[in-house]
């Protein structure tokens, strides 16, 4: 058979939006633009043929030639409606497929060329029967899954023969993607046509299904819900005419029998009434009802007029004191005196004190004390690296899971709104975008302002003020100013070797050897071994590493003891290597021969004082200045101080005019590898240059401290404690120091005092006529 040659036409082009039309489909449309209503007055003038292409975008407004596709449907208009507002409807018929083969030249419209596909009849195929037979039947699935597609439609697809004809009218009444329905548009062969069908069937019948299961679950959990309300409100309603109370209500009457009983605030009494007034308008299957009650249940938890009753005897307080800890006279003072005050007067607000110390000397364990000395509960919350306010304030109610702020939690934890409040570290709290915690702290340790606490959760006001608070820190430093002064700074200075003497033998053995569940005559510890473990093994302020080595001495003797069944281990400072190795540390020991240019100064460090031997060096060269040994610009600067006042008085030390044309001085301090800075060891630095530039010995047993200024007055330090303590441990006989530090002296310890000759200076005039040896032969 001849194959009939394709028809070319030119047509009038308009382009459809959102929409696509197959052959054989009837459909009405609105038509509003311009170019598209003169495509329709040019097609109704001639033989009411119009071609129908869809756009590509639907959001296009004016679109052009590469805005359509290039297969659309050749259709007759039917009928055509104008509507208000210049829109005609559109009745159209489609005819057949078409092609564009070339845009003609058209201002007022689309003006296309365009070649037909009709499709060719021929004898019956039995691959295309049956892939017509396998779409018939997905459709009729489709049809059944798919409310939007009328049922009389199959009987209209099974009646029809012709393949093409047959694929068409299926994929007009598909509610599919317009790219898909474009794509089988495009098709001209019937067989990929009813193919493209079949796979395009297959997978919207899946994604129904899927669809169908969905909406089958939703309406499962929707009835399950109507179910219970309705079974709950015929409870309820049972319920009343036998006279019962179910268990919602029942909970509430509980908690208005708990109100009645509370003696709280009217602020809080209104708030409580109100929730329970909510709670009882919300259905008890709603997650509010767990809100509300969480929220009622921490009201009612918190002791809101509940106090432990203080312990006012003060010989008491010092005896539980004493036993706890050694020394620590500043902090047991003012404990002491707050009981006295209680004594006299009940209406005492808490102290809020502040106990600032290196680490090791008993802060934390002081405070525990305190609190078992005055019968308080005792509560502690540690601040380190605390970042988030409502660590402090809680998280408001609106949040999912929201609690009270870590006081409020511990307040209701101690059962007592006079607990010992411990908040430990406050000088590590550290602050981001969730907020500043040292800010929140302000209304807590302000002693006017927390008596009405509100935490951000609770939203009432609660009584801090019988609180007592301590807090703890190893330095003042990084602690707001406001917040530093909301606090009574307490300083607690490192312990002496005496007292670390004391604290090992009266405290810290004993509790190792109970702790290691031996008996006292099982390990013999002398006091010289105690002081070898100091001075040997460990280097800090407190006691912590010695309490360490102390263990780790019990557990060496404690498996002496099971393993060759010994029944007394002694520790002496001669096998006292064979418990804790090699010495760890050693401390610088006085000079055996009178030194030009060498001179023992004092630091303070955190883990105590130490001594520092500076010397100075002169050499012929040029006057230049070198500085070494880890030296901050602080220290620099006071060897330059002293450099100049010894230039102004050459002639008094008798030092040539011109030594710094002549010589070049290096001024070191040993130890290179620690930093050093202060202002302290001026006086010492410009001995030791006095010394070396007039080749006088400086006294070996003698140390100093003080700053100095251009005209050689001595100004006061700080530290002087740990300085004269290490100083004493060096083997020093007479410190040099301030003469406005003389009140420091009140605290060195008796024992030190008789072992030390102190000289209190105000010049350097007198520090040298104490410090350089005048007599002796060089």
């Amino acid at each position: 058979m001849q194959k009939k040659k394709p028809a070319v036409r030119e047509l009038p082009l308009l382009p459809l939006r959102g929409l696509s039309i197959f052959p054989y489909m009837v459909l009405h449309f609105d038509v509003g633009r311009e170019k598209s209503i003169k495509a329709l007055e040019e097609a109704m003038i001639n033989d009411q043929l119009i071609f129908l292409v869809t756009q590509k975008d639907a959001h296009t407004d004016l679109p052009n030639v590469e805005d359509f596709y290039e297969v659309g449907t050749i259709s007759k208009i039917k009928q055509l409606l104008k509507l208000p507002g210049d829109t005609i409807r559109v009745l159209v018929e489609g005819i057949t497929r078409a092609s564009i083969d070339r845009i003609l030249p058209e201002e007022a419209y689309f003006l296309v060329e365009v070649t037909e596909h009709e499709e060719e009849s021929s004898r019956p195929d039995l691959e295309i029967e049956a892939l017509k037979r396998s779409v018939l039947g997905v459709f009729d699935e489709y049809i059944k899954a798919n409310p939007k597609v009328a049922p009389e439609t199959l009987i209209t697809v099974s009646d029809i023969e012709n393949a093409s004809r047959f694929a068409d009218v299926i994929a007009s009444n598909l509610t599919i993607k317009i790219e898909e329905k474009q794509e089988i548009l495009s098709l001209f062969d019937a067989k990929a046509r009813l193919e493209k069908l079949y796979e395009i069937l297959s997978r919207e019948l899946e994604i129904l299904e899927i669809e169908r299961k969905i909406n089958s679950r939703v309406r499962k959990q929707i009835d399950k819900s109507q179910k219970e309300y309705y079974l709950r409100e015929q409870l309820k309603a049972i319920q009343k005419e036998l006279g019962e109370r179910d268990g919602q209500t029942e909970e509430i009457d509980i908690y208005r029998e708990k109100l009645a009983k509370l003696d709280v605030p009217e602020e809080v009494r209104e708030k409580v009434e109100k929730e329970l007034d909510r709670l009882s308008k919300i259905s008890p299957g709603s997650p509010e009802v767990g809100v509300a009650r969480t929220y009622l249940d921490w009201i009612f938890d918190l002791p809101w007029n509940t106090e432990s009753e203080d312990n006012l005897d003060i010989k008491h307080a010092r005896k539980v004191l004493d036993e706890d800890h050694y020394g620590l006279k500043k902090v047991k003072e003012r404990v002491l005196e707050y009981l006295a005050i209680r004594q006299l007067s009940n209406n005492m607000k808490g102290p809020i004190l502040c106990l600032v110390g290196p680490p090791g000397v008993g802060k934390t364990s002081i405070a525990k004390s305190i609190a078992r000395a005055m019968g308080r509960k005792f509560v502690r919350m540690s601040l380190g690296g605390v970042r988030d306010e409502a660590e402090i304030r809680g998280h408001r109610r609106t949040y999912i899971g929201a609690i009270p702020g870590r006081i409020i939690y511990s307040i209701k934890q101690a059962g007592s709104k006079n607990p010992l409040f411990l908040f430990d570290e406050i000088d590590k709290m550290a602050h981001d975008f969730r907020g500043d915690p040292a800010s929140a702290m302000l209304e807590v340790l302000d002693a006017e302002q927390n008596k009405d606490f509100r935490d951000h959760y609770l939203e009432l006001p609660f009584d801090l003020s019988k609180v007592m608070f301590v807090t703890t820190a190893n330095a003042t430093d990084t602690i707001p100013a406001p917040l530093l002064d909301r606090m009574e700074i307490i300083p607690i200075s490192g312990y002496t070797e005496e007292e670390k003497v004391r604290i090992a033998l009266d405290y810290l053995i004993p509790k190792q050897i109970k702790e290691h569940s031996l008996k006292q005559e099982n390990i013999a510890m002398s006091e010289q071994t105690v002081r070898a473990i100091i001075n040997g093994y460990t280097r800090e302020s407190g006691v912590r590493s010695l309490e360490r080595e102390i263990a780790n001495v019990v557990r060496k003797s404690a498996t002496q003891i099971v393993e060759v069944n010994k029944k007394r281990v002694k520790i002496t400072p001669a096998n006292l290597k064979k418990y804790l190795g090699i010495l760890r540390y050693r401390y610088d020991k006085v000079g055996v021969k009178h030194e030009i240019g060498v001179v023992t100064g004092l630091a303070w460090t955190s883990v105590g004082g130490d001594t520092l031997f500076i010397e100075v060096s002169t050499m012929p060269g040029t006057g230049k200045l070198e500085l070494t040994g880890s030296l901050g610009d602080v220290m620099k600067e006071s060897a330059r101080a002293g450099l100049s006042y010894i230039r102004s008085k050459c002639e008094e030390f008798g030092i040539d005019k011109e030594f710094t044309k002549t010589l070049d001085i290096h001024i070191h301090v040993p130890e290179g590898a620690t930093p050093k800075d202060g202002p302290s060891a001026g006086i010492t630095m410009t001995t030791a240059l006095v010394s070396a530039l007039t080749h006088t010995p400086v006294y070996r047993d003698i140390a100093m401290t003080g700053e100095v200024t251009l005209r050689g007055r001595v100004l006061p330090i700080g530290g002087l404690k740990e300085k004269v303590l290490a100083a004493n441990r060096a083997g020093i006989r007479k410190v040099i120091v301030p003469f406005e530090n003389e009140k420091d002296l009140e605290e060195i310890p008796d024992n030190v005092k008789k072992a030390l000759e102190f000289v209190l200076v105000s010049s350097m005039d007198e520090v040298l006529a104490h410090a350089l040896v005048k007599d002796e032969k060089k």
